[in-house]
């Protein structure tokens, strides 16, 4: 069985546990409908080794929203756009990722930030090794992080700050110096609970 075939297995016996992944930056407020929220999708890609990983990209220090911030590659998806499209234009876009070279396993649960975008991961098997070559408008590095590490939950620390009057809870995982943390965070946590068997 595929490395693809085998995240879409685990995903279709994730789907309907319980309790339901983290839905929101803001998970300790009481939250009214959100309305006017951008749509995004970030690109989830798992590269085909014997022990797979997850490409991440740094964000350059230059970027007026979330500078120097680890990420999934992604961001807005344009008119005409679904979710995948997006997520596979946009790491295109940022770490020269070929389109052709993702096996798409589909999209999972969406989450929304605090920023105001409702955010679809989409999963994607990659081979291992790509020659990928970051975007420096807008991706300072890229990295390859094990994908057991960022899936156990021993390494999703539960953090608190102080923002804008709030306290607010968020996830943080660090891995060979990279401080993953956020929304990033979020849906790795939310990826770990589908994938958990």
């Amino acid at each position: 069985m595929s490395l693809a075939e085998r995240l879409a297995e685990a995903l279709a016996r994730g789907s309907g546990r319980e309790p339901v992944p983290l839905s929101s930056d803001m998970r300790d407020a009481v939250l009214e409908p959100v309305t006017g929220l951008t749509p995004a999708a970030v690109l989830v890609a798992v590269t085909d080794r014997e022990e797979p990983g997850v490409i991440l990209t740094q964000r350059t220090e230059t970027l007026r929203k979330h500078a120097g911030q680890v990420a999934f590659p992604g961001g807005r998806i344009d008119p005409g756009e679904d979710a995948v499209a997006a997520a596979l234009r946009e790491a295109e876009e940022e770490i020269a990722l070929p389109r052709d070279r993702v096996q798409v396993v589909g999209p999972v649960d969406r989450y929304v930030t605090v920023t105001g975008f409702q955010v679809t991961p989409v999963i994607g098997v990659v081979p291992p090794d790509l020659p990928l070559t970051p975007a420096a408008a807008e991706v300072a590095d890229w990295f390859e992080a094990p994908l057991a590490f960022l899936l156990d939950p021993a390494n999703h620390q539960d953090r608190e700050v102080d923002w804008q009057g709030q306290r607010r809870r968020y996830y943080e995982i660090l891995w060979n110096g990279r401080r993953i943390w956020g929304a990033t965070a979020a849906m790795i946590v939310n990826l770990a609970h589908r994938l958990r068997d």
